[in-house]
């Protein structure tokens, strides 16, 4: 269709599918429409509107689903100070898409049947077994427009909107006639591709139907199901696990000065536990010290632990005190499968003589469990993070 405006002296042309019944100049305010007898006429002039930058010419082509499409007409509406803007796209098919904008944020839409009659505004709805709940419903002003549109686009609509995020449904009545869009929310990224564009209008504020980061619901019962994965399988790897002693000695000092106790060799097999070590020592207002390095003889790779052992008592200001203890427990955590042995090295206060040796229990115990219950506590933490903060989403989106 070519359609020249006397007031700019410039010509628009764009091949459409419908009956053109208005026209506004993309280049200037002015709007014609349909007559019988003489096709577009001049019937008003629109308000001056400069934030056209970010937005998409008519005749822009764009590619949602493998589909082209092209802009044959632009919307911006306001309500109570809120402005958007809604694209019509014509298809080569002769269907049509329908995008809306506000603050940054993308809605695309689709024309739908919707018998049921939304006029009393109902507080829920149901459509293909999901329940939208209404969002507002109030009659737009049309700020400015700019293509070729099949309707009035100076009549006086209500805009009745229910939301079920990333989904709504939008109803325009006119009169009697009332005409349904089911919508989704669209990223801008999705936009980007379909226009081939990167100017855009940057968001503001949380989107009608923008969604929360994560579906808390979807999140929760994932979560669940990697739990149960965890423990089951640390039953698995461990059903047959039995505690396994590794070494039970006793070491004198004097031998060991000069050189560690080597022992002999030992097998782990099954899953990463931590190997326990208990030692005690007669320490008599003294001290005493060990060193064990364990020893992975394929990898060569070594560990070490050093422990004090400590013991001191008296009697001061009329009180019997203690600190310390002969006895000390200490782990080497996460001691995976392997062939090892254990480098002992025994010392003592040089002033002791009468504590003559040391005693040295190892186990390699059944795997702890606490790793585990780490990451359940996390996840139930995360969980219960996210559920309130996409509250505060929730409450956010509905407060604008």
């Amino acid at each position: 269709m070519i359609v020249p405006c006397f007031n700019c002296n410039k010509t628009t042309t764009l091949e459409v599918a419908f009956e053109v019944e208005t026209f506004a100049c993309p280049n200037c305010n002015y709007v014609y429409k349909d007559t019988r007898d003489v096709g577009l006429k001049f019937h008003s002039k629109l308000r001056q509107y400069y934030p056209f930058v970010d937005k998409f010419d008519v005749g822009k082509s764009a590619t949602f689903d493998d589909k082209e499409y092209t802009v044959t007409g632009i919307l911006i509406k306001e309500n109570r100070g809120f402005e958007w803007t809604e694209y019509i796209l014509e298809g080569k098919e002769g269907n049509y898409l329908y995008l809306s904008e506000a603050a940054g944020h993308w809605i695309i839409l689709t024309e739908i049947e919707f018998d049921k009659k939304v006029g009393n505004h109902p507080l829920t709805i149901e459509h293909e077994d999901i329940t939208y709940d209404r969002f507002d419903y109030y009659y737009p002003t049309l700020v400015t427009a700019k293509g070729f549109f099949d309707f009035d686009i100076y009549n006086k609509i209500e805009l009745i909107e229910y939301i079920n995020p990333p989904l709504m449904l939008s109803f325009e009545k006119f009169g009697h006639e009332q005409t349904a869009f089911l919508g989704k929310h669209i990223s801008k990224n999705d936009i980007k591709k379909a226009f081939g564009t990167s100017n855009l209008p940057s968001k503001k504020g949380i989107g009608q139907v923008q969604p929360f980061i994560f579906n808390i619901r979807n999140l929760g019962l994932t979560f669940c199901g990697v739990a149960v994965l965890i423990l089951i399988t640390n039953w698995y790897l461990n059903k047959d696990r039995v505690e396994q002693n590794v070494l039970n000695t006793e070491i004198l000092f004097d031998q060991y000065i000069r050189k560690d106790y080597v022992t002999s060799s030992f097998d782990l097999k099954g899953s990463a536990a931590p190997l326990s070590v208990r030692v005690h020592s007669n320490v008599d207002n003294s001290w005493a010290n060990v060193q064990v390095a364990l020893i992975n003889e394929s990898t060569g790779e070594e560990i070490y632990a050093n422990k004090d052992i400590e013991y001191y008592h008296g009697y001061t200001d009329g009180e019997n005190w203690t600190e310390g203890n002969p006895t000390e427990e200490f782990n080497i955590c996460g001691v995976a499968a392997g062939k090892y042995h254990l480098a002992i090295t025994p010392m003592k206060a040089p002033e002791d003589i009468q504590n003559q040796k040391i005693q040295i229990q190892a186990n390699w115990s059944s795997p702890s469990m606490r790793n585990v219950w780490l990451v359940i506590v996390f996840m139930i933490v995360f969980v219960v993070g996210m559920f309130y903060l996409e509250r505060n989403f929730e409450e956010r989106r509905w407060a604008e």
